[in-house]
């Protein structure tokens, strides 16, 4: 299935392009760079500063796919990606 704004939460986020719109800690606000990597309740970003570990709780992201920019919910992210994934299966 073809990742659109629709169904992004429940594909791999892994490789695509974030900013973070808002967060519950302020200086985190702004930061920009591809997802790395992703836990339970993290994504790792990689910044054109080095990486940064951003909790999922409280933020809202905006993420690039096929030249669309699409705002998510960190909450909605919230969860193991393989279970996450899974979710779309039921």
């Amino acid at each position: 299935m073809k990742i659109n704004k629709k169904n992004l939460i429940y594909h791999e986020i892994i490789g695509l392009y974030v900013c973070i719109v808002k967060h519950l800690d302020p200086s985190i606000e702004g930061k920009c760079g591809k997802i790395l990597y992703e836990t339970k309740n993290t994504i790792i970003i990689e910044t054109n500063k080095g990486k940064a570990t951003i909790l999922k709780k409280g933020a809202i992201f905006e993420i690039k796919i096929d030249n669309e920019r699409v705002v998510v919910l960190g909450d909605n992210l919230i969860g193991r990606p393989e279970d996450r994934i899974k979710k779309i299966l039921k």
